[in-house]
């Protein structure tokens, strides 16, 4: 059961890891509108975000 709660935190935090990375691309992809600047700053801090909740499922 542990190993397996630690692979859903390591997808977890790859999944944030690449929304951080990519974040200029997916925003391209994904919405249409003018201010892509904003969604990628966004879409950054989402990835950050999500990269440390997957962290901290890994830690404890």
């Amino acid at each position: 059961m542990e190993m397996i709660v630690d692979f859903i935190a390591l997808a977890v935090i790859l999944i944030g890891v690449v929304m951080v990375y990519d974040a200029r691309t997916i925003t391209k992809k994904i919405f249409g509108f003018g201010d892509q600047n904003q969604a990628a700053w966004g879409l950054k801090i989402l990835g950050f975000i999500v990269a440390i909740i997957g962290t901290l499922i890994l830690y404890f």
